[in-house]
Order: C-alpha cells, then sequence, then structure tokens
C-alpha cells in the first residue's frame, strides 16, 4: 500500500462531478481519493483519467461548497474499498455504501476492492439448478438458473420495478434452506418515491431481513451511478464465496447507468461511439455482467453462487439499441417485456416468444425442476408460435377463413396470455406446470408433438378435451 499524499493548490476546473488538477506527483487510474473543502467534510472520489499535465477526478458525494482555491485532494494509495460483513443482510446504503437506514454501522470483517479481483476461469463451474421466482412465464419458460446472468428488457412506463420487488419477496432455491439464500437489491439513479416503494416493499414482505438494499438516488451524481453497482456486487461476492451464500443480484435500471457512463466520457472530453456512447461501453458492461456465476471450492469445500438479474429500459422500445444490444452479447439470453401485453392489462407482460433463457437446459429437468418440464416448456412455445402466426392469418383472411385447427390455435393463444402469462399473484413452478397442462388439454392430441406419449397419458391422458 502506498502512502496518502495531500496536494494542495493543484485544482484548477471544476466542471460537474469532475475535478481536474495539476499533475504534480505519480498516481494511478481508480486510486481512490478524498476532496477536502472549505468546509472540511471529505468528498469521496477515483482518478478517472492521466495526461502529462492534469489528473481527472470523479467525485462521488456532492462538489456543492467547494471552490478551487480551497480545494485539497488527499490521494489515498489504493482502491475504492467496501468494507463488508457478517451483518450486511437486513441493512440499506446509499449509492456508496454508507449505511442509511438509521442503524448502527456496519461492523467491518475486511474491506475489498468495488471492481472485484479477477477470477481464473479455470475455478469457474457451470451454472446448475434452478431459481424458483414465482413468476410463471419466467420458471415455466425461460427459467433462471443459479449462476446465471439473465437481463430483463423493459421499456418506460412498463412494470419493471413491480416485477423486480415481487421477484425479491418471493425468489427462492428448490431444496435449500431459507438461510442459504439472500438477496442483493441495487437501485440505480432511481427516484426518491420508488427508492421509498422499493424499501418499503421488502420491509413488508419481510425480504429485507434476506436482502441487503443499495440506493442511488436520481438526484446523486451521474459518477455515482457508475460506483454504485460495483459497491452493490462487491457485497454480493462476499455473501456468495466467502459466506457460501447463494446470491440473486437484482439491478435497476442498467440503463441509467450507461447514461452516466455516456454523461462522463462527455466531459472528460473522450470521443463518442455509437449513438454517442463511448466505444469501451461493451467491455464496461462485461466488468459487472461477468461478476456472477459458480465457483468450485478448494478441498471440496462448498461455495455459493451469484445470480444476476439486470433491469434495463430500451429507449422508445429499440431492442436494437446499444444498450440491450450489447447486454445480449455478455449475458445468457434475456427477458422481453411487452407493451402490447400491458396495455391489455396482462401482468407480468412478458413477451415469452423473443425471450431466452440459453442456460434453461442445465437448471432444469430430472433431479432439478421436474423431468417433464423441459417438455412441457417446448411444447407450450411451439403451440403459442402457431398461435401467433393463426392470429397473422386471421388478420389477413378473418377468423372465419380459419381452419378449425387454427382456430382452435388462436383460442390456445388468448388464453395463454390470460391465464399463464397473467398472474394476480406468486405460483410455484408445481402451479405454473398445471396451468401449462390445463391449456394444452384443449389442443388436439396430433399437435402435441413435443411430448411422449406417456407424458401425453400421464398428464392428459384422463382430461383430454381435444381430438
Amino acid at each position: 500500500m502506498q502512502p496518502k499524499v495531500t496536494v494542495h493548490d493543484a485544482a484548477v476546473r471544476l466542471d460537474g462531478p469532475l475535478l481536474f488538477l495539476r499533475r504534480t506527483l505519480d498516481v494511478g487510474l481508480a486510486e481512490a481519493v478524498e476532496v477536502i473543502g472549505r468546509d472540511g467534510l471529505p468528498r469521496l472520489g477515483r482518478v478517472a483519467a492521466l495526461d502529462e499535465e492534469f489528473v481527472t477526478i470523479e467525485l462521488l458525494e456532492p462538489s456543492a461548497g467547494l471552490a478551487l482555491a480551497d480545494t485539497v485532494v488527499r490521494f489515498l494509495g489504493e482502491p475504492i474499498e467496501f468494507g463488508v460483513g457478517p451483518g450486511l443482510l437486513g441493512r440499506v446504503f446509499n449509492g456508496v455504501g454508507k449505511v442509511i437506514d438509521g442503524g448502527p454501522p456496519l461492523a467491518v470483517k475486511k474491506r475489498l476492492r468495488v471492481d472485484g479481483l479477477p477470477l481464473n476461469p479455470v475455478a469457474r463451474a457451470t451454472p446448475r439448478a434452478f431459481i424458483e421466482t414465482g413468476i410463471t412465464s419466467v420458471d415455466l419458460m425461460n427459467s433462471l438458473v443459479r449462476g446465471q446472468k439473465l437481463p430483463i428488457f423493459s421499456g418506460g412506463g412498463l412494470p419493471h420495478d413491480r416485477i423486480a420487488v415481487e421477484i425479491a419477496g418471493h425468489a427462492r432455491l428448490l431444496g435449500a434452506g431459507h438461510e442459504d439464500f439472500a438477496i442483493v437489491f441495487c437501485g440505480i439513479g432511481v427516484p426518491y418515491t420508488t427508492a421509498e416503494y422499493f424499501r418499503r416493499s421488502l420491509e413488508q414482505s419481510g425480504a429485507l431481513e434476506r436482502s441487503a438494499l443499495f440506493l442511488n438516488l436520481a438526484s446523486d451524481s451521474s459518477t455515482q451511478r457508475l460506483l454504485t453497482p460495483r459497491v452493490a456486487l462487491t457485497a454480493a461476492e462476499y455473501l456468495a464465496f466467502e459466506e457460501n451464500k447463494h446470491v440473486l443480484v437484482i439491478v435497476t435500471d442498467l440503463t441509467n447507468y450507461c447514461e452516466a457512463l455516456r454523461e462522463v466520457a462527455g466531459a472528460k472530453g473522450e470521443v463518442p461511439g455509437r449513438k454517442g456512447f463511448p466505444g469501451y461501453m461493451y467491455s464496461d458492461l462485461a466488468t459487472l455482467y461477468e461478476r456472477a456465476g459458480c465457483v468450485h471450492g478448494e478441498d471440496g469445500r462448498k461455495t455459493g453462487t451469484l445470480t444476476q438479474l439486470p433491469i434495463l429500459t430500451m429507449p422508445s422500445d429499440d431492442i436494437g439499441h446499444p444498450i440491450p444490444d450489447l447486454s445480449g452479447y455478455i449475458t445468457e439470453g434475456q427477458i422481453v417485456l411487452s407493451r402490447e401485453l400491458d396495455r391489455a392489462g396482462v401482468y407480468p407482460p412478458v413477451n415469452v416468444l423473443p425471450s431466452l433463457s440459453r442456460l434453461m437446459k442445465d437448471g432444469t429437468g430430472k433431479g432439478y425442476t421436474h423431468a417433464d418440464h423441459p417438455a412441457l416448456a417446448s411444447q407450450l412455445y411451439a403451440a403459442y408460435a402457431r398461435a401467433t402466426q393463426a392470429r397473422l392469418l386471421a388478420s389477413v383472411v378473418g377468423e372465419e377463413g380459419l381452419s378449425d385447427t387454427d382456430r382452435r390455435y388462436l383460442a390456445f393463444g388468448a388464453d395463454f396470455e390470460r391465464k399463464l402469462v397473467h398472474q394476480s399473484g406468486a405460483r410455484t413452478l408445481a402451479q405454473s406446470m398445471e396451468v401449462g397442462w390445463a391449456l394444452l388439454r384443449r389442443l388436439p392430441r396430433s399437435e402435441l408433438s413435443r411430448l411422449s406419449d406417456a407424458q401425453i397419458e400421464a398428464h392428459l391422458g384422463g382430461e383430454f378435451i381435444g381430438v
């Protein structure tokens, strides 16, 4: 660890959350600093850029009250760290990891770098096992697997905040003890009312007891938004790999993070890329997403897992926008919300057809969920795709011009959205599967090509309606 160095009379410009200093000593990128103004209060910051003449500091706390002539900068000689300990769960933190729930300070066991430490790829294990979220269109059709990163692609005005809170309240591991599972909930750039909604909802559902809540408000600086998910993920890594818990990290809204990245990059004078976002946004997002995973334990010792469920709002509902586009390259699938379903009163408005969980096959089926789960999901997906085609055909020739089979698929599509996708409360996987089997009973038996004869007899034979 390098010694702390204090610099006086070096500040030359203050531009929003960025402080520019004359370079009078050798410092490193991402080095933590304390910026002290006339009021004597230290403000946390970090070195964001260097050249031969200047050092650029990102202020992570409000810059109000700073004057160039009175500003003192203390270089701490190490990266920003977050103090973690066994008392993380049940606590509420701000965007830089300070306790804001009115309770005592966190008892710190150790301090970890918020940027995380490189993970040896050889130490990674294949994500396995199923996490039940309580949402049928996820659990049954696009299952979340422990150690996976599965983003939710939403849009402005869609109920992703409600979905996030409900998943936090109902998520569980099948066959694991309640004490083995934990939630890290991270809000980035959220309004105060939304932050209070998150806090109040988790308290009322009892989920706060097994959760660590990190809240970065819309009124906080844009640079702080770049730190908040890293602090939250540091807490999650400690819980997973040192406390041996299975941790689900819910982050909302990563679009606010990317907008802050663009704003700060522009303020530093960096050359913009696609739609004004910096060209390194892909690698920057990867530093967040790739902190999910499973790790082999040493000497046979069991370790926890870190699963990510990030939420991002697609600008103008454009799935080809750089934020969802780049996220799709890094993550293992996506859950896509539909504005059309939302307008039709379907909640949660999950559009099943463009949604995908690439690791679903590794965490479902015999030994994980139910032996017939994969086949049921495949048959439901195929039938709903056929129903969508029937709707398109009906819009051209009219419903009366359809064949009897197509009319059955048309009715199946409506029932699929009203009875399976739409739900008024959380469902277990067993309840979700029963809804799925009930829907398939109305289709002709000859159309159930994804199911074996044994599965049809076991689940549909006695009450089969279709012929």
